[in-house]
């Protein structure tokens, strides 16, 4: 088995809702994003897949996110857009713009602060 991992950032605001605590405050983060994919067999190049398709996907998932107000987008108006929750979504955004790809994502890491980051991964 390979894993590869892609690492990208964004910047956004949030506020957590029926949080006790500042964060229930408005406020912003530059998030560090890690992304890894996995598979099984590498191709005739020698690669599980170019690390650019990896980081276009990334982009793409993270342009929805990047300079915005966290809580006034559809996926975060009901649910917090917590760390964890974000890192959800990152990883079932990629997930679905590499379905055709001979990889999975394995998971995804999303870093509010150099010393706070949550992980989500699916259980196969």
């Amino acid at each position: 088995m390979y894993e590869l991992k892609i690492i990208s950032h964004f910047a956004g605001a949030h506020q957590l809702r029926n949080f006790k605590g500042s964060c229930e405050k408005l406020h912003g983060h530059n998030w560090k994003v890690e992304v890894c994919v996995r598979g099984e067999r590498l191709g005739e190049d020698g690669t599980l897949v170019d690390f650019q398709e990896i980081k276009e996907a990334t982009k793409h998932a993270l342009d929805t996110l990047d300079h915005e107000f966290l809580n006034e987008l559809e996926p975060f108006r009901e649910e917090n857009p917590s760390s964890e929750n974000i890192a959800r979504y990152i990883f079932r955004f990629v997930a679905e713009e590499l379905a055709d790809r001979p990889v999975t994502v394995s998971k995804v890491t999303a870093w509010e602060s150099d010393t706070a980051c949550a992980t989500y991964y699916e259980n196969e």
